[in-house]
């Protein structure tokens, strides 16, 4: 801590003084050699105030470049996030009209074809075409958000969930689990979190389709949101496979996509796009998972 630092400039002036103070008292007995004593606790004195001097000097220094390496370190961050915005605006950029090209096409040629080995070989490349152009809207949404200025008016937690899970229902793997939405009545209901009510709506329909997505039909699937000091706590948890130990530190990663995520359409960016807009609202985000038991993620959004 910075104080502790600065109290090491105090420690030589303050046993200098104490040696002065001892030789000073001793002094009072008519002694020569005492006399001597009393001009070296002076000069003790004295060489605490220099190793004073020389302390401060040099932790005025030590603060100064520990300044300066803070400073380019967060230039150093901020260049880079830049760069990799731009990175994914010029990627959906060239991405776009050719994959919407090639949608348009790939409609005329299913309209055209006759066997049903060229139907199903045509809706399969229109599929992976459909993916590309979900991956790259969403990579476009994350390169947004890091400077696209947000709202901050008040959100309504309790509407915001029963929407989100109302749309989750009308998703196929809804109608073969159980989802259930609980929410505080009693003393008070959950309270209004700032923010922008499109981006966290956003935010919580991807983590309840990731959990809808990967449990098996007959699993639970729970949403549920509660008070928690001066943060509203968001759980969406689920009764699936869960995901392995080793997986657990890359899942927020953009694109990352596990061994459970085999066969399961998706972008590998759900994830990382809901941790996005959480700590753009100034909140965190976690995931708790046991293989064989399910997975909890959390969202905690600071409360206005």
């Amino acid at each position: 801590m910075k104080w502790q630092r600065w109290s090491l400039a105090v420690v030589p002036v303050a046993a200098g003084l104490v040696v002065a103070v001892l030789m000073t008292s001793v002094a009072t007995v008519s002694n020569p050699i005492l006399t001597v004593r009393v001009d070296l606790g002076t000069l003790a004195m004295l060489a605490g105030l220099s190793l004073s001097a020389l302390v401060t000097l040099g932790l005025i220094f030590w603060g100064r470049a520990e300044h300066r390496g803070a400073q380019r370190v967060t230039g150093i961050r901020t260049q880079v996030a830049e760069e990799r915005r731009r990175f994914l605006q010029r990627l959906d950029h060239e991405m776009k009209n050719p994959l919407t090209a090639i949608r348009a096409g790939l409609a005329n040629v299913v309209n055209g074809s006759t066997t049903t080995v060229q139907q199903e070989a045509l809706a399969t490349v229109e599929a992976q075409v459909l993916r590309l152009s979900r991956l790259t809207a969403d990579l476009r949404k994350l390169a947004e958000l890091e400077t696209r200025p947000l709202e901050r008016d008040a959100v309504d937690v309790a509407q915001l969930l029963q929407e989100t899970v109302a749309l989750a229902q009308e998703m196929p793997e809804a109608r073969e689990r159980k989802l259930s939405l609980t929410l505080p009545q009693a003393p008070w209901p959950v309270p209004d979190v700032p923010g922008d009510w499109d981006l966290l709506f956003l935010a919580t329909y991807n983590l309840l389709d990731n959990a809808l997505k990967f449990s098996r039909p007959g699993d639970t699937v729970e949403v549920r949101a509660f008070e928690d000091r001066s943060f509203v706590t968001i759980e969406v948890a689920d009764t699936g496979p869960g995901i392995p130990r080793d997986e657990l530190p890359e899942v927020w990663e953009e694109l990352y996509r596990g061994q459970g995520a085999r066969g399961i359409p998706g972008s590998g960016l759900g994830l990382a796009l809901a941790r996005a807009i959480v700590e753009r609202h100034g909140g965190q985000v976690a995931l708790r998972s046991r293989a064989g038991q399910g997975t909890v993620v959390t969202a905690r959004l600071p409360v206005a």
